[in-house]
């Protein structure tokens, strides 16, 4: 496959999967809607020109163009204006409850949804978010325990056949240089090191960890070799390597020398694969996954003043830090088109591990931005339903009349600047993602 053509089959796998997660977060709204019965007139994935719809009953389902999200419309969202604070005529307030309940006929009104008891208030708009929340959790989880971490594995890429002069610098073999303990032994590339010296591996980790313990002591190595376990001798050699520091660079002395230090060497390399995530592990990765979104959210000016940094070129661009849709399609396109077409790209498990995490992570974002208590996003509408449950109960704990339903409509010129500022942020975004990409 050419890299072009693997660069956009991974950003139309990365659409159809926001896609298939904007589909579920509006279904989250939509089925507890139904089911205390709100009037549900539309439910469509993407925005603008109309692809395709049906209808059902009331409702029409459909798909329109563009992708970057979708709805469910609910009528009744907004109450009627109280008597004693009414609306100036021709408002952006007045028009908007007007359109709220306009498809409602004399004998819905009950079906509003400004008429449903605070829980299922909180059950419709929390249940889009919760969603996300639990898209994000299962394709971490099955990232983390299914498919596994990417990892050099017990698998072996290579053998080499001599001990180099310079095996660090990876020097060519010449007729002067002894064969490599791996090659005397027979080892070979694609066989996987099930034991080394009575240690069982499973890890790149455990077969270097074991080579070092067996030092230059002849060791049996068991072999998986196509499905056949075979029994081999294997004696490394003492050499000197280089001594790199917790960064990776090459450790030097007082007088610049690279430092070196004599190790066992058998001349083997790993493959690069997945390595499957403990089950009692998964849960702290995933928590930890949900406590740095939230978290991302809560310092989301910082995140964005540190991504127009970037994009200035005042500093190096944080692999942590806020992204738009247009980079994690990047993102998506790189890791689907890595190697592509010459022989040296990532194994499907591994593109599949960093899809899936993607996705998980684009979930949770969906997630903590949704609980931001602003309209127009459901954090505004729960707050909006906490808010009313809180005053009916102080009016009733103190024997007092019911103050009503919350009037979320007279938060709608802040929803509309809350929208622009997302509108602005997002065009940010993109644009670092165009000059400082990840």
């Amino acid at each position: 496959m050419s890299h072009t053509l693997a660069y956009v089959l991974g950003v139309i796998v990365l659409i159809i999967g926001i896609g298939l997660s904007v589909a579920l977060h509006e279904l989250g709204h939509m089925l507890p809607a139904k089911h205390f019965g709100v009037k549900v007139p539309e439910y469509f994935i993407g925005f603008g020109p109309r692809l395709w719809s049906t209808r059902r009953g009331e409702t029409e389902y459909g798909i329109k163009a563009i992708w970057l999200g979708g709805y469910v419309r609910l009528l009744g969202m907004l109450p009627p204006a109280r008597a004693d604070h009414p609306d100036k005529p021709g408002s952006m307030i007045a028009e908007a409850r007007a359109e709220s309940l306009s498809e409602l006929g004399p004998g819905e009104q009950d079906r509003a949804f400004y008429r449903l008891s605070t829980p299922r208030k909180l059950l419709v708009m929390a249940g889009g978010i919760l969603t996300n929340l639990a898209l994000g959790i299962i394709c971490l989880t099955v990232a983390l325990g299914v498919v596994g971490q990417p990892a050099y594995t017990a698998t072996l890429s290579s053998v080499s056949e001599c001990v180099s002069s310079d095996i660090d610098a990876g020097a060519a073999c010449t007729d002067a240089d002894p064969t490599s303990p791996a090659a005397a032994a027979g080892l070979r590339a694609g066989d996987t090191i099930t034991s080394w010296d009575g240690t069982p591996t499973t890890t790149w980790a455990d077969v270097q960890a074991a080579i070092a313990a067996a030092g230059t002591e002849p060791a049996a190595v068991v072999v998986d070799r196509d499905g056949q376990e075979l029994n081999l001798t294997v004696t490394a050699v003492e050499v000197p390597r280089t001594v790199y520091d917790a960064e990776g660079n090459p450790t030097t002395d007082d007088s610049g020398e690279v430092v070196t230090q004599l190790r066992p060497y058998v001349g083997i390399g790993p493959s690069l694969g997945t390595v499957r995530t403990s089950p009692g592990d998964i849960p702290q990765v995933v928590g930890s996954a949900v406590g740095q979104t939230l978290k991302a959210i809560v310092t989301l000016p910082v995140g964005l003043y540190h991504a127009v940094a970037a994009g200035l070129g005042l500093e190096e661009r944080s692999p942590d830090g806020l992204v738009s849709l247009v980079g994690v399609g990047r993102i998506a396109g790189e890791v689907s088109s890595a190697g592509a077409g010459t022989g040296t790209g990532l194994p499907l498990s591994v593109r599949l591990f960093y899809m899936l995490n993607l996705l998980g992570s684009l979930n949770l974002a969906l997630f903590a931005f949704n609980l931001i208590p602003l309209l127009p996003l459901d954090g505004g509408h729960v707050a909006g339903a906490c808010w009313e449950g809180i005053r009916r109960v102080w009016a009733r704990t103190h024997r007092r009349p019911d103050p009503g339903y919350a009037d979320t409509a007279r938060m709608l010129p802040v929803g509309q600047v809350v929208f622009y500022l997302l509108i602005i942020m997002a065009a940010i975004l993109i644009w670092v993602d165009i000059v400082a990409p990840i």
